[in-house]
């Protein structure tokens, strides 16, 4: 395991932009307001021949009553117990503020390596220009830095890694098997919840306010001897509602994640369905070849069971014809009903989506629809399939050799990839490419005849 660096803070000191610049991503989101970050994000680094994870926090602020800040402070507190070193953020252009004050009182009682970065110094000129005396006074190292420009940030970091312990070892050999399952679904119906109960702590903040996730936000996990990467992603909502800069982020990177991942989990409420939302959420991740788990929350608030499954999964028959391939399952992530069977789920279509079918197998198939189910006549010509065989995986891609591949129209096309999802057993995207089977113009061509 590779060491830690904690980055903690009060609220829009520049925690988030330096986090990106020490692992040279931008994978926190950056806005100009107070409060954008929430969860604990974690990314590797290096400085030199050092490797280390870095994490970013929430907002460090005073002792308050209300939910939502009360559980970021708790996000950064873990954080700051389980790192092997503290980088203590702070706006040196504002000065010290009591929360500074406090934070840095806390951290001297906890024992670790504690750096002070004093943030937003532009340039040397800004440097001679504040006095940085009272930062000296907290007893900490001082280094005077701009995470924006990357000014200074290069002495703070080699300060950091000298003193961090070697790494405990590299990662399992599991690395190449692992699955990179990502939630998504709209606002507020318990993507959060769902992944604490699945990694058995509060690792994100949930709450009842909707859009509280706003990163896409990764954590490992290892579960019946496979390792999964979790990320939690901030709620889609339609595009006309989406109005804020730092929303459209959040829903930039949610759609990032999709591109990421193994398998999706589209999340909805099963007290409040929004179906044409949950379905386009679905086709996003669909379209972009994704294995998909459908799967119901809430399902502790619902009364007659049976009697709402049916009508649920007669539901997704009609709105989710796109994705009618997908598993469906019915959870409580509160109470932790079937929540791990997800984990069960996606990797049974990690496999299916890796799966390499045998080319004589394929060919057995696609002459065997050639007889039972041929292809519409194209201009009074048949359409012969000669070969198929198959060239990708993540999505199981097969292509199959014809005379006229342009004469296959889409519904015989659904029909085959359906045939071929029921030939082997598949519940994941399937695409299918159509080649030419030699040079040559067949007949019924636009250029036959020339």
């Amino acid at each position: 395991m590779l060491p830690l660096v904690a980055l903690v803070g009060r609220p829009n000191v520049g925690k988030s932009t330096l986090f990106n610049r020490i692992v040279g991503k931008r994978l926190a989101i950056v806005q100009d307001v107070p409060g954008v970050t929430r969860d604990r994000q974690y990314a590797e680094a290096q400085q030199g021949a050092k490797r280390f994870r870095v994490v970013d926090t929430g907002g460090f602020t005073l002792r308050t009553d209300e939910q939502l800040v009360r559980a970021v402070r708790e996000q950064a507190d873990a954080a700051v117990r389980e790192a092997d070193a503290i980088v203590l953020v702070v706006d040196a252009v504002e000065g010290l503020s009591a929360a500074d004050r406090e934070l840095a009182q806390l951290l001297r009682r906890g024992g670790k390596p504690v750096f002070l970065a004093a943030n937003k110094v532009d340039s040397n000129r800004r440097e001679e220009q504040l006095d940085l005396g009272e930062l000296h006074s907290t007893g900490f190292d001082v280094f005077p830095l701009s995470a924006e420009h990357g000014r200074g940030v290069d002495e703070l970091l080699d300060a950091v890694a000298a003193g961090l312990p070697e790494a405990a070892g590299e990662r399992p050999a599991e690395e190449d098997k692992s699955i990179h399952l990502a939630v998504l679904g709209r606002p507020n119906v318990g993507k959060s919840t769902l992944l604490n109960k699945l990694l058995g702590e509060e690792r994100f903040v949930a709450s009842a306010m909707p859009g509280t996730t706003r990163d896409a936000v990764d954590e490992e996990l290892v579960w019946k001897g496979r390792r999964y990467l979790l990320t939690d992603t901030a709620g889609l909502r339609k595009k006309r509602q989406v109005v804020d800069k730092v929303e459209v982020s959040s829903a930039q990177r949610a759609l990032r994640a999709v591109e990421r991942a193994d398998v999706v989990v589209v999340l909805t409420d099963a007290t409040q369905l929004g179906v044409d939302q949950d379905a386009r959420i679905a086709a996003q991740a669909e379209e972009r070849g994704r294995a998909v788990i459908l799967a119901v929350n809430k399902w502790d608030l619902v009364q007659d069971k049976d009697g709402e499954a049916q009508r649920l999964r007669e539901q997704a028959e009609r709105h989710l014809q796109h994705v009618d391939f997908a598993p469906l399952l019915f959870i409580s992530a509160l109470e932790g009903t079937r929540v791990h069977r997800i984990l069960e789920l996606a990797a049974e279509l990690r496999d299916e989506a890796s799966t390499r079918i045998p080319t004589p197998q394929l060919n057995e198939w696609i002459q065997a629809m050639q007889q039972e189910h041929p292809a519409p006549l194209f201009r009074g010509f048949p359409v012969r399939f000669s070969y198929a065989y198959q060239v990708g995986t993540q999505p199981v891609t097969i292509a199959i050799q014809c005379n006229r591949p342009r004469a296959v129209d889409d519904g015989y096309r659904r029909f085959l990839v359906n045939r071929l999802r029921e030939r082997f057993k598949l519940r994941v995207p399937v695409r299918l490419i159509f080649r030419q089977k030699s040079r040559s113009t067949p007949r019924g061509s636009a250029g036959a005849g020339r």
